[in-house]
């Protein structure tokens, strides 16, 4: 979801040190120990913009005891004049038992929206703990938050980050326009700022560092790459797409029209509405065939538009029936376009089900079968479901962050410019500037709204000199726009990330050159 200078010796207000005694409760249900460093807020509704709180825990990774310290806090952003604008919250996560933090990754990450908080990669992803949910991603009750077996926190530190008025994040400054904040360009200026002030404090400059942003928040990502080298001269290692947007490569007309296909032919396999010829294969074995076709017959075949021959037009509609589940006349009826709104109302349409839009083995149930648009997401209130009360819990119970602040799930950031997206050739040109860097692109095959054949396009388009071959790197999985939440893909896409970076640092004194 979307959707962004710092000392570590900190000096608002009299610091209090507080070590708080370990309870006898299970280590699940609290940290080992707490440290309070100048008490947030304290029932406070007004945001302290520079503070923290430090507790110390340690997780089990891969049979490996990883103790840990984590800090809960804030961090101004300022303006030209030194003046606060804003204040972000974040939650960062360090290994307590390395001793050289110079050859220790770090991994900075956003989520998306744009609007949305860090909360869903942090509680479900990559972070120590995560929520309590079935193996399949679904809502279950008492609600709580468990030991992440998978987490990446091994290998790399991690800070997740919310952007202005997302998480407890907010504008302080009442006269600061929102412009500064709220648009592509803006949100990628000031978040460069905020980064380098948080390396700074935390003594980080000397580490290898990543970005992984989700959702729009590769969009984000893909913009800071390139900031980050030009205004702050900070190089990374990595950045990593989770779920990626377009990053602002053109697909307009026949393009954006054909690439949906792959995604509905994932969906028609998953909820079983495909031929036999196809359903029994696996997914993975099924999808190539799927593009092959979208690229070299249905492309060409839209291009031409209402002067295709009629006979090659019926001979492509029954292709993209036999590969999409739809009906062969719903696909003529629409000129061999098929709207995503009409395909997450279609394809169970006679079942008396839709499909979700961010993840497709959801179903929802809508007043009426009829019509082409779906009334609700389904996907997106399991979500909501599920995060909501273990973030809170979460925060104030076991990170110690008290605050009578609300946590905002999504944040009011609009009306957000979106003008002069040019992103994804940011992240080219960073590549091309830094020999170091490398990208990971995670999928899930069920993701309708930043769907995994539309990822691939970008990644194509993004290295059409196929230079960077070698250091573009692509994933997919059988889950949505949050793999992660599949157990299953969880343990993938988790390991995945720790080959990921550790194949993008460089053997010492290794140089970055071509």
């Amino acid at each position: 979801m979307k959707k962004t200078l710092y000392l570590l010796s900190f000096c608002l207000g009299t610091s209090l040190f507080v070590q708080a005694q370990q309870k006898p409760a299970p280590k699940e249900n609290a940290p080992l120990a707490t440290t309070v460093e100048d008490k947030p807020n304290n029932g406070s509704r007004t945001l302290n913009p520079d503070s923290y709180v430090v507790t110390t825990n340690e997780v089990t990774i891969k049979g490996q005891k990883v103790p840990y310290k984590a800090l809960a806090g804030t961090i101004p952003v300022w303006n030209d004049d030194a003046k606060i604008q804003a204040s972000l919250f974040y939650t960062y996560y360090e290994r307590t038992d390395v001793k050289d933090k110079a050859t220790r990754p770090l991994i900075i990450s956003f989520n998306g929206g744009p609007g949305s908080a860090s909360v869903w990669m942090h509680i479900a992803y990559t972070g120590p703990r995560i929520l309590k949910i079935d193996d399949e991603g679904y809502p279950v009750q008492p609600y709580g938050i468990k030991d992440n077996p998978y987490s990446i926190l091994d290998v790399a530190d991690i800070v997740f980050v919310d952007p202005v008025n997302t998480g407890f994040s907010r504008i302080i400054d009442k006269d600061a326009p929102k412009s500064n904040f709220f648009g592509i360009n803006a949100d990628i200026k000031y978040l460069a700022e905020w980064i380098g002030t948080f390396v700074s404090r935390n003594n980080r400059w000397a580490s290898p560092k990543f970005l992984i942003g989700e959702s729009y928040g590769t969009t984000r990502v893909s913009g800071l790459a390139n900031a980050l080298q030009e205004s702050q001269w900070m190089y990374l290692n990595g950045v990593i797409l989770v779920s990626p947007t377009d990053l602002g490569i053109p697909r307009e007309g026949p393009v954006e029209t054909s690439l949906k296909l792959p995604y509905f032919a994932a969906t028609a396999w998953h909820h079983k509405v495909l031929e036999p010829s196809l359903q029994n294969k696996k997914l993975e074995d099924m999808l190539p065939e799927v593009e092959k076709f979208t690229v070299e017959e249905l492309l060409p075949a839209i291009t031409q538009g209402g002067f295709i021959a009629p006979e090659k037009r019926q001979a492509i509609a029954k292709k993209f029936a036999k590969y999409s589940g739809l009906k062969e006349t719903v696909i003529l009826q629409n000129n061999l376009d098929i709207s995503l709104d009409l395909f997450w109302k279609e394809l169970l349409r006679d079942k008396g089900y839709t499909v979700g839009r961010l993840d497709s083995r959801y179903l929802g149930v809508d007043a009426r079968e009829g019509g082409e648009k779906v009334d609700y997401n389904a996907e997106l209130n399991s979500w909501l479901h599920s995060f909501t009360p273990p973030i809170n819990m979460y925060l104030r119970e076991e990170l110690k962050y008290k605050t009578d602040l609300k946590y905002n799930m999504f944040g009011p950031v609009h009306p957000w410019d979106r003008s002069n997206d040019h992103t994804g050739y940011d992240l080219r040109k960073a590549m091309a500037t830094n020999p170091y860097l490398k990208v990971l692109v995670q999928s899930g095959y069920y993701d309708g709204a930043c769907d995994y054949f539309n990822a691939k396009y970008s990644m194509w388009q993004m290295d059409p000199s196929g230079k960077f071959k070698d250091r573009l790197f692509w994933e997919g999985y059988k889950s949505g726009h949050m793999m992660y939440l599949r157990k299953e893909d969880l343990e993938k896409s988790n390991e995945d990330l720790r080959i990921f970076i550790k194949k993008s640092l460089p053997k010492p004194g290794e140089p970055a050159k071509y």
